[in-house]
């Protein structure tokens, strides 16, 4: 993607199954776990780059001793340096006593990290709060052990308002009106509840207070306190905790909109955002790696019993297409093959931009996440000249020359690698015209693959969001090679609503598909239409979210694909471009066909999956025509 796009987050939960002394045995290593998830997090880089947290918990300490341990980092390599600051500790003992390294009653004693129960994060700070209290996980402290709670997410709530009201009727005094907070909180309320029901029963059945927290421990009905605590949330969410004694759980959304993969076997059980990253760190096949169920929690007891139960009624499924088409890693099989159907599913497209002249034609990528979809565009444009020249070939029949027959045999696509990203370049110019001469050199462009004023010039992108990079930097650099035409290809359709649950999109004016319509309604003298759609959004503003309906579908709606499309080509084209610059998008019947598991396509079509999305696309609207420059959620 061109245009900087963040994403909220990802999660690595990790339970060992066998007593420490196992893992140094086999392993040859006391910190097997602090290794693994090391792996898990690094490998899920893509995700977050902002801030990194990691927690442990230990196993059946005495009182008095620490059993959680947390570190957390908003450095430049936040991963680096939260593994950096816990193996510091260990550096410092194999200087002054190498040999207690391999003693693990020694350090699950004596140094953090090396419990049983690890709980890994890493986020963007799609806020603009990247602040130390801002980083998962988040930590609820209590003197019983049970009551103790460690969460981290990767998720967005679009009823915090709604949620925080909630717990200042459970007579609560939250701290701040933050869904984090708020998740925090609820889960906390619910199990303090399970821990004074629990208690009750086992006092009246005439036990002392030491061996009722051990019931409790054994006894805590985790999903119970999930069913209770999530009864209301609606958004997007895998939901990671750790509870203080050693149970922990991974909880996804009714409609699968946010992704939890998990694996178990004899060692260990591991959750994590990405499948692959799973694969890579325990060495499994793909279909050993499963998917947490919508609207289910994995749950892993203390006593490694693991269950999968269902917390809410799952919804028809709508797990986020964007996680495919660029989010998530593109090692993962499916979304290797799926992100080359998109771009071969927009070829009938691009052949018409070009008028089928390939002869004149050259195919590239920009930026490199987009190289996928590039293989896959090379691959149809490869099967429409194979038919061609099956039907040139059976046209001429067996008369044909040989000379004739080499020379349709011999003709390809022209591939080129014609941009390459050097540097991301800083800038200390100011003035606005200086730093866009600046920002059109982020890219080398290989020179002498274009015939100047002949070919067209055909780059595919994964999305085209705000169109800014476009612009300003890209269309430029492409424009110095002199094609007679470029010719940007979106592996994914027009974005035109925000995303409310977890990618950081968030304002209407930021995208470019809704500029254009915008754009379109005031050429045809059509402004009415706003104000018609700004009063319908006013109207609904204080109904329950479950009575909104999205009214800003109907800016859209006096528009083909195409008229948009051709607007947002008029308005990402500089001033004294000499290229004329088309830009083609994939339609939402081809992105349902190309990721038919991940059919989240609110961001395309305004169709979301829950009723807080529709609150906030209005409100977004709203606050495009009031001119706030505000987040509408």
């Amino acid at each position: 993607m061109s245009d900087a796009i963040k994403h909220e987050c990802g999660i690595a939960l990790l339970k060992l199954k066998q007593p420490l002394s196992y893992y140094r045995q086999k392993y040859g290593t006391s910190f097997y776990g602090l290794n693994k998830m090391y792996l898990l997090m690094e490998k899920q880089h893509n995700r977050g780059q902002d801030g990194a947290g990691l927690a442990n918990i230990k196993l059946d300490v005495a009182p008095g001793q620490r059993y959680i341990s947390r570190m957390r980092s908003n450095n430049d390599r936040p991963i680096q340096d939260v593994f950096a600051r816990v193996n510091a500790r260990f550096k410092d003992l194999e200087e002054k006593a190498p040999d207690k390294l391999n003693e693990v009653a020694y350090l699950k004693e004596n140094f953090g990290f090396t419990g049983e129960v690890f709980l890994g994060h890493l986020r963007y700070g799609t806020f603009g709060k990247n602040s130390i209290e801002s980083i998962h996980p988040f930590l609820r402290q209590n003197n019983w052990m049970t009551r103790n709670l460690v969460v981290a997410g990767n998720f967005n709530l679009t009823n915090v308002d709604e949620l925080f009201g909630q717990l200042v009727e459970l007579g609560q005094h939250p701290k701040e009106k933050a869904d984090t907070v708020t998740v925090m909180e609820k889960i906390g309320h619910f199990l303090d509840e399970e821990n004074e029901r629990l208690f009750r029963i086992y006092k009246d059945q005439g036990y002392a207070n030491d061996k009722i927290s051990r019931l409790i421990a054994q006894n805590m009905d985790v999903a119970e306190i999930l069913r209770r605590s999530a009864d209301k949330w609606d958004g997007g969410y895998a939901m990671a905790g750790m509870m203080g004694h050693g149970d922990a759980f991974v909880l996804r959304d009714p409609s699968g909109i946010r992704p939890a993969y998990w694996y178990e076997d004899d060692e260990i059980v591991v959750v994590a955002s990405e499948r692959p990253v799973i694969q890579t760190a325990f060495n499994v096949p793909m279909e050993k790696v499963q998917e947490i169920d919508p609207g289910h929690a994995l749950i892993i007891r203390k006593d490694n019993r693991v269950s999968i139960d269902q917390i809410r009624e799952p919804l028809e499924r709508k797990a986020c297409s964007f996680e495919r088409i660029y989010f998530s890693r593109g090692s993962d099989y499916s979304i290797y093959s799926e992100r080359k159907e998109l771009g071969r599913l927009v070829v009938p497209k691009t052949l018409e931009a070009v008028d089928h002249d390939l002869e004149n034609s050259v195919f590239s990528f920009i930026p490199n996440t987009a190289e996928t979809s590039f293989y896959g565009m090379v691959k149809g444009l490869e099967d429409y000249l194979n038919q061609w020249k099956f039907d040139e070939i059976r046209k001429e029949g067996e008369g044909i020359s040989a000379e004739r027959l080499e020379k349709l045999i011999s003709v390809r696509p022209r591939v080129e690698k014609i941009a390459i990203k050097d540097a991301k370049l800083r800038t200390f110019i100011t003035q606005d015209d200086a730093r866009d001469d600046m920002v059109a050199h982020v890219y080398d462009i290989t020179y002498g693959t274009v015939k100047k004023g002949t070919d067209n010039l055909v780059v595919i992108d994964d999305s085209i969001v705000r169109g800014t990079t476009l612009k300003k930097s890209i269309i430029r650099i492409l424009d110095r090679l002199g094609p007679k035409r470029i010719i940007v290809v979106s592996s994914a359709p027009q974005i035109r609503y925000p995303d409310c649950y977890g990618i950081d999109m968030a304002r209407m004016g930021d995208f470019i598909a809704f500029q254009a319509a915008i754009s379109l309604l005031k050429k045809h003298s059509n402004e009415g239409l706003i104000d018609s759609v700004y009063r319908k959004c006013k109207e609904q503003e204080n109904l329950p979210k479950e009575q909104v309906k999205n009214y800003v579908q109907e800016i859209y709606e006096p528009f083909t694909d195409e008229q948009i499309s051709d607007e947002i080509s008029e308005l990402l084209t500089p001033k004294n471009i000499n290229a004329e610059v088309k830009i083609i998008y994939q339609s939402v019947d081809n992105l349902h066909q190309a990721c038919p598991g991940n059919l989240g396509d609110w961001y395309f079509t305004g169709n979301y999956p829950t009723p807080g999305g529709n609150k906030v696309v209005n409100r977004a609207f709203i606050y495009y025509v009031e001119g706030r420059n505000e987040r509408a959620y």
